[in-house]
């Protein structure tokens, strides 16, 4: 049996009124619940790098909608803003989240971080991707304090395509950082996941 292609884009046609929606609110949300954990990776003890696809920003539109209750003059804002973040199919692209519950303690340690959203990567056998941060805003303020929130999509040639698609191919990802720089593996289960992002 193979795979039904990934989709690439969120249409107007892809977004079911309010109440549609709620009647399947719930059985959605559980479903992206799993597939979520999946596509999470936590890099060192704050970050989390949540890689995003069709689905994920699926439901992301439709619960700003439930929220704001902006109907019909309000999707094609949203379709703007979370399709960017659908990958291309050449590409990754992760929500990171600097995750700190404590606001001092947030504010402390994303005021010396300054643009660590231009040093995330990932790395396999002889490969590094650069992460490129979306470019919808500038993330890290004149005084050098970052977003706890980044966009970022890694984008990857063919070769690199290939590479990463190899069943067992250990993948790194890293943030390079002077003041945070930390490692994690991808577990295979996740790397599956996200070669499937792929055409």
């Amino acid at each position: 049996m193979t795979t039904a292609p990934a989709r690439r884009q969120i249409t107007r046609a892809d977004i079911l009124d309010m109440t549609e929606y709620a009647s399947v609110r719930t059985g959605r949300r559980r479903a992206l619940i799993e597939v979520k954990a999946v596509r999470r990776l936590a890099v060192g003890p704050v970050a989390t790098f949540y890689f995003e696809n069709y689905d994920t920003m699926w439901m992301q539109i439709h619960e700003m909608l439930r929220i704001e209750r902006g109907g019909e003059s309000q999707i094609a804002d949203e379709l703007a803003a979370y399709n960017p973040l659908v990958p291309n199919g050449r590409e990754l692209v992760a929500t990171v989240m600097f995750e700190i519950d404590d606001p001092v303690r947030r504010n402390a340690i994303l005021g010396t971080l300054g643009g660590v959203e231009h040093t995330m990567t990932i790395q396999f056998g002889d490969e590094r991707v650069a992460g490129q941060p979306e470019a919808d805003q500038e993330r890290t303020n004149a005084r050098g304090k970052t977003s706890s929130v980044h966009f970022i999509h890694f984008p990857f040639t063919e070769a690199q395509i290939e590479g990463f698609k190899v069943p067992g191919q250990q993948v790194i990802v890293g943030i390079g950082h002077p003041h945070y720089g930390h490692l994690a593996i991808l577990p295979e289960i996740t790397r599956a996941a996200l070669a499937a992002d792929f055409d």
